[in-house]
């Protein structure tokens, strides 16, 4: 862990004092980063990938083989 207790309490507070906007736009961003940093390790992992294969690897990793098979399917129409 990379934040001391104290300065996690201090950014916890900011967060809870910061309006509902602030509050989601910071959620939009958090979720955006850690979307960045998962498909990150899995260009890592797979350097020969294209950008559309790390997409579908992404999803069958986070919402199962079904969904991927399915959007590869899609993606595959979509191109013809």
């Amino acid at each position: 862990m990379d934040t001391s207790p104290e300065a996690e309490q201090v950014q916890i507070e900011l967060i809870r004092k910061a309006s509902l906007t602030k509050r989601i736009a910071l959620m939009e961003a958090w979720s955006q980063f850690l979307v960045e940093a998962n498909k990150q390790n899995i260009r890592q992992k797979h350097p020969d990938a294209s950008e559309e294969e790390i997409g579908l690897i992404f999803v069958e990793m986070h919402y199962g083989k079904k969904l991927a098979d399915e959007v590869k399917v899609t993606l595959a129409r979509r191109k013809q």
